[in-house]
């Protein structure tokens, strides 16, 4: 039996993927940046977030790996998109993003993961494009993004449900979703496959910008 179930849960919360390794730099330094700015501690961003101020800490010196329920309560609780926490400073004209070796964010138990489709390196957008991945039946329950937030979502492979509050809908492959996404929604994958889908998530308010 654990001596510390609380320790055990958080590490839990942690990524381990070798592609989601590739984004630790830039996250923790965006994390402590935008810590800073706002005049939080780690204590009170631990307050405010629901992560504890050891993992706070970890994800700040690029030694553990967030995962997406944990990066979205730290941008809910720092009040900025969620590509804050991801881009950068700068932009180019032009950027390519190869799907070899591609960054990809992932859930506790690697059932769902997010690619992001716009650079790291750019900064935080009100608009942001996701490719989602689930595994045969998996289930990914997601937090209520900031007010006004929408998700609009297509269906590439396999058939989902979207729950979005107490409403469920079933999409087959082709089918699109738009809802808005500021209450607890979740993704669930109705078959024995790998099912695939994009996702374009707009940001209705301007939440502040993370440069």
């Amino acid at each position: 039996m654990t001596e510390n179930p609380q320790r055990d849960t958080e590490l839990g919360e942690l990524g381990t993927g070798r592609a989601t390794k590739d984004v630790l730099p830039v996250v923790a330094a965006n994390l402590r940046r935008l810590r800073t700015r706002k005049g939080y501690s780690l204590e009170r961003l631990a307050r405010a977030s629901s992560v504890s101020r050891a993992m706070l800490s970890q994800i700040e010196l690029a030694q553990s790996a967030p995962t997406i329920n944990v990066l979205w309560k730290i941008a809910s609780a720092l009040n900025v998109p969620f590509s804050a926490l991801l881009g950068g400073e700068g932009e180019t004209p032009t950027s390519i993003l190869r799907a070899h070796g591609a960054a990809r964010l992932t859930s506790a138990d690697g059932s769902f993961s997010s690619r992001p489709l716009f650079p790291f390196g750019q900064g935080p957008r009100r608009t942001e494009f996701y490719e989602l991945r689930l595994t045969p039946r998996g289930v990914e329950h997601a937090q209520a993004h900031p007010l006004g937030t929408t998700e609009n979502l297509i269906v590439a492979e396999g058939a989902v449900a979207i729950q979005v509050g107490s409403e469920r809908h079933v999409l087959e492959q082709g089918d699109a979703i738009l809802f808005k996404a500021d209450v607890e929604h979740a993704y669930e994958n109705l078959t024995d496959r790998e099912s695939a889908m994009y996702l374009v998530m707009t940001y209705t308010v301007d939440i502040e910008r993370g440069t």
